[in-house]
């Protein structure tokens, strides 16, 4: 591991709250690709597939940032743990509809329901910022590390739940997602010495995180780019089973989210200058430039090199909104604040599944890939229309002289 990151993992405690984190994650790219899977194998319908997908996400939007409010306000132990059981619950009732054949409106009723998860990415992000509060530069390492966590979920999770699901039972891929899950979420509540300190509700005066103007910029940004990734994820299953290799769409997935993984940890690495802002902006327009050249995928091949090249943009671009986020959301209410951008993604990922879900039913699945190009085109609008307000300074009302601090680090090295 070079030094950078080694330096991190010499807290108390961060190696086992990363590797439970990696463990939570897993879901996160394993359960709609594998609703996905399951739903296409059985029933043959995307526009199904699709919808069922957007419906997990719509459900993760709604009640994420629900959750994570509860874990800023009473901690993540007492909050987690019933949320995750309710999550896994759901997941069981939706495979026995599904491999049952029961009527569609169910397998909606337990998707909504297996949609509760918490987002366990910000919940580590928020102990590793309770951890290296102050200290800007090892703060953008340790934001680099989770992206680089978060894309090997991404390069491995599709491949089990896509394989599982194609090998094995159609519904092997969410089951074992729902295991993942469990797993995850229990053993890091169980780690308590490193867990942020809860804020009670009094503290809390101020409402909801998303009354930042920077904060409504970057979760709108994330919208458009959530649904991005979730077209690509239904439309790359779409193009390789017209082509008669299906289980290589998770490969295809994975090489996608190895792009992204290899720029966060050179990203990680670097002692950035200049604004974070200007870096985000960039950033989101490189993902929308990246989606053009996937309409002129006539192979399999030419897609993995195409989605390669597109994964170099994400994971600099997650940094950097991890470092923004900071910026413009008080402390009190960081993990709620992390959510919400989870959560705009998770929007994205809903509409973009969907729409393209039905796409590739009324057009085929090369058709599809103009969903991806429509989403990057309003991610980079979107970005552009509201630069000026993350550029602008934050107000420190209601903030500590430790996020003043970070912040003014944050401009310097994050």
């Amino acid at each position: 591991m070079p030094s950078p990151y080694r330096a991190i993992f010499a807290a108390p405690g961060s190696r086992e709250f990363s590797a439970a984190g990696f463990f939570g994650r897993m879901p996160l790219s394993m359960m709609g690709i594998g609703v996905v899977t399951m739903v296409s194998q059985l029933t043959g319908r995307y526009g199904l597939a699709g919808a069922l997908s957007a419906t997990l996400a719509m459900a993760a939007a709604v009640m994420g940032p629900q959750v994570s409010r509860m874990v800023d306000r009473h901690g993540q132990r007492r909050v987690l743990r019933p949320v995750t059981l309710f999550a896994a619950a759901s997941v069981a009732g939706l495979l026995v509809c599904a491999q049952q054949r029961m009527p569609d409106w169910t397998l909606f009723v337990f998707a909504a329901g297996a949609g509760c998860v918490p987002s366990v990415g910000s919940m580590v992000r928020s102990r590793w910022a309770e951890i290296y509060r102050g200290s800007g530069r090892q703060l953008h390492t340790a934001y680099a590390w989770e992206s680089i966590v978060d894309e090997v979920c991404f390069i491995f999770g599709p491949i089990i739940s896509i394989g599982l699901s194609t090998a094995w039972f159609p519904e092997a891929g969410p089951l074992i997602a729902g295991v993942f899950l469990v797993i995850g979420v229990f053993w890091l509540t169980a780690q308590r010495a490193t867990e942020p300190r809860p804020h009670p509700k009094e503290h809390h005066t101020g409402g909801s995180a998303l009354r930042s103007s920077g904060l409504q910029v970057l979760v709108i940004t994330f919208v458009a780019t959530g649904a991005i990734f979730g077209a690509v994820d239904v439309v790359t299953v779409a193009f390789a089973e017209e082509r008669g290799h299906k289980a290589a769409a998770s490969l295809v997935l994975a090489v996608y989210a190895l792009g992204s993984c290899l720029a966060g940890a050179v990203f990680g690495l670097l002692h950035l200058r200049g604004k974070p802002s200007t870096r985000w902006l960039v950033g989101v327009c490189a993902m929308a430039v990246s989606m053009i050249p996937l309409q002129l995928a006539g192979s399999l091949p030419f897609l993995a090199v195409a989605l390669f090249v597109a994964g170099l943009a994400i994971a600099p671009t997650m940094v950097t909104t991890m470092a923004l986020v900071e910026q413009h959301v008080p402390r009190t209410q960081l993990t709620e604040g992390m959510t919400w951008t989870s959560t705009g993604l998770a929007v994205g990922v809903a509409l973009g599944s969907s729409a393209a879900g039905w796409v590739v039913d009324a057009s085929g699945a090369e058709a599809g890939y103009a969903v991806p190009a429509v989403a990057g085109a309003l991610a980079a609008a979107v970005a552009f229309l509201g630069y000026r307000r993350l550029a602008e300074p934050v107000p420190t009302g209601g903030r500590g002289e430790d996020e003043r601090h970070l912040r003014t680090d944050g401009e310097h090295v994050a």
